[in-house]
């Protein structure tokens, strides 16, 4: 039996991160026999109860097991007793650097110098890497790249980042986020949960918004605040259902962004007309919630999965663009005109974008459909690259 762990933000709370585990795992699993996934997490109960039918051994990262979320006895073992290593997702950053809470990549280059002295392949799995913008990220990242036998990228964008800060890495291929696979549930189904929730009631449509709770920390000058935020986003949601005549929903992807979420929701003016919809309870998984902005009109946001989920669904976007990966995706998709960056994001500014988006929402559809379905298969293509570390 091969033993792969597989490295990524596993904790259930983010949707679009159990999207890109759930996928991968289902996509390796059809190709290959006999594998067992180690899957590090902060949260064992929920990894095993979700995947534990795909052969998927959840390893518990607390305090009691000799680690501080990532950064201890748990990753170290798994990262020098396995057979291969997969980095997924967005995990490769050097923002807060020196805090496991919050960062992967100062963990993992420690502990890959000892899975390449052991032989132990390191394979970044439809990745994004960034961003990297300091001297010590730099060098962690190389350390990386040293025990890497091969990259595969989600975007262009994680190139150009290698490229750019000057580190070598190895044989590098573009293909696609795992999330793009996310199949949505019977329509039965979710027409039921739609009626729970009494969403979808407005003939003119529905418009998705997502926020994120980490304003302060892509914000990096610090002059722009989660209030300034929350007052914006809330701005452009009432002008968006007073030109439109739409509803609004709210799509939560990450527990931890339901107060940002509430906190915007409480400063719009048209209480009647937004809901929220999210995973925040884990009451509903990514295929749910993908389903549900399957049904939206148009979408924008902060965090990049949810505008994944609509492309996967075909449902256009707009992009609130604060960092390279959800940059690097919307080009990708062909979306990058659809964007309004951090730095110029106003009430007025988002709600503009989005009125123009929506006199264009069918043909933009229309036109990004193609490039979403060769995305998908991009994406699946991966687990096939895995054949050589699996003999």
């Amino acid at each position: 039996m091969k033993r792969i762990t597989i490295l990524g933000n596993n904790s259930g709370r983010n949707a679009g991160d159990m999207a890109i585990l759930g996928n991968m795992l289902r996509d390796i699993s059809e190709l290959y026999d006999d594998i067992q996934f180690f899957v590090p997490t902060t949260n064992a109960k929920y990894i095993e109860q979700e995947y534990g039918h795909l052969n998927v051994k959840a390893v518990p990262m607390m305090p009691w097991n000799l680690s501080i979320r990532n950064f201890g006895w748990p990753m170290y073992k798994y990262m020098t007793d396995t057979d291969l290593i997969l980095i997924c997702d967005n995990i490769l950053f050097d923002r807060k650097f020196y805090n496991p809470l919050f960062n992967n990549l100062s963990s993992i280059a420690l502990f890959a110098p000892f899975a390449k002295k052991k032989n132990i392949p390191i394979f970044l799995y439809n990745v994004s890497v960034g961003p990297i913008d300091f001297p010590y990220g730099k060098k962690a990242l190389q350390k990386v790249l040293d025990a890497t036998v091969e990259v595969v990228t989600r975007d262009e964008a994680t190139q150009e980042i290698f490229d750019n800060i000057g580190v070598s890495y190895p044989k590098l291929t573009v293909h696609a986020d795992c999330a793009m696979n996310t199949e949505v549930p019977d329509k039965t189904v979710m027409d039921k949960i739609v009626s729970d929730e009494g969403l979808f009631t407005n003939p003119k449509g529905t418009v998705g918004f997502n926020v994120n709770a980490y304003i302060d920390n892509w914000s990096m000058d610090g002059t722009y605040s989660k209030e300034d935020f929350c007052t914006d986003i809330a701005g452009a949601a009432d002008k968006v259902i007073d030109e439109l005549d739409v509803d609004v929903l709210f799509i939560v992807t990450q527990i931890m962004d339901r107060p940002v979420t509430d906190e915007t929701v409480a400063k719009m003016r048209h209480q009647d007309r937004v809901k929220v919809f999210g995973n925040d309870d884990l009451k509903y998984n990514f295929e749910v919630i993908t389903g549900i902005i399957s049904r939206l009109e148009l979408h924008n946001g902060l965090r990049t999965h949810p505008l994944i989920f609509s492309a996967a669904t075909h449902v256009p976007m707009i992009g609130l663009t604060s960092y390279p990966k959800s940059t690097g995706f919307l080009r990708t998709v062909g979306m990058d005109d659809w964007q309004v960056k951090f730095a110029d994001l106003s009430a007025d500014s988002l709600a503009a974008q989005i009125v123009k988006l929506w006199g264009v929402r069918k043909e933009v559809a229309k036109k990004m459909a193609p490039i979403a379905e060769k995305e998908k298969q991009k994406a699946k293509l991966t687990a096939t690259f895995l054949k050589p570390y699996l003999r």
